[in-house]
């Protein structure tokens, strides 16, 4: 049987056998090697592996704790922090949608204050100029081309004036005599460049409302013609005009 202990001194024949729990103790393990057990730091053995006696399970209980003891604790050493990986995931998600909510709000008030600033220009605008009909219209004294005049007027937050009623048109001619007076005729914003006969604003949009002067067959029909004015003589009468030729404007600014 592979598990007996042997004792320091085998004892003389006839001798009184005594127990030794002084010396070292030995465990004969099955094929592997004799693993000493001596007390830990003072504590004495168990009496189960100072007994000779003892059953071969009971001396082997402590090795094969150890065993395992260290194959745990390697175990465990060895496995990756799953936990903290997980904490450090979700902190840095928080942290990203802390920097998405920080975006979206500092989106919203450069939002803000850009319509301010537009509400702002548009006040002076209309300070400048007059207000009817939920819009501000402001006239252009320098004469440019029909091109180059809805360029400015765009780049000053508008687009040349487009009357959509007879109320809108008398407003526009009564307005232009008073802030230029002595003016003949202003550009607006009605056009038919891209198909003869086909007018439209600024925006592309059909035009439903217009003034033409009849009285001298307006519009002409002739395709150099294609730009439309105002005319402060013919009491806002619309004719149409060579768009290279130079007017002056009159702006219009939509109120929000």
């Amino acid at each position: 049987m592979f598990g007996q202990t042997q004792t320091a001194l085998e004892p003389m024949q006839g001798e009184k056998q005594e127990r030794n729990t002084e010396g070292p103790v030995y465990i004969e393990l099955p094929t592997v090697l004799l693993v000493p057990l001596t007390a830990v730091q003072g504590v004495p053995l168990s009496p189960v592996l100072q007994d000779p006696l003892a059953s071969d399970m009971g001396r082997l209980v402590l090795p094969v704790f150890l065993v395992l003891g260290l194959s745990l604790l390697h175990f465990c050493s060895s496995r990756p922090p799953r936990t903290r990986k997980a904490v450090s995931f979700r902190q840095s998600g928080d942290a990203a949608a802390e920097d998405d909510d920080v975006k979206s709000q500092l989106e919203k008030l450069w939002q803000e204050v850009n319509s301010l600033k537009e509400m702002q220009a548009l006040q002076t605008v209309c300070l400048r100029g007059i207000k009817a009909h939920r819009k501000c219209y402001l006239t252009i004294e320098e004469p440019k081309h029909y091109h180059e005049a809805n360029e400015d007027c765009i780049a000053q937050g508008g687009t040349l004036a487009t009357p959509r009623d007879m109320m809108e048109n008398n407003e526009l001619r009564d307005y232009a005599k008073r802030s230029a007076p002595g003016s003949k005729d202003f550009w607006i914003g009605v056009a038919d460049i891209v198909k003869e006969g086909q007018y439209v604003d600024v925006n592309s949009l059909p035009v439903s409302y217009f003034n033409w002067d009849r009285s001298k067959k307006q519009p002409t029909g002739t395709k150099k013609e294609s730009c439309v004015a105002l005319s402060v003589a013919a009491q806002g009468k619309w004719y149409d005009e060579v768009c290279r030729s130079l007017k002056k404007y009159i702006c219009e600014y939509v109120i929000p």
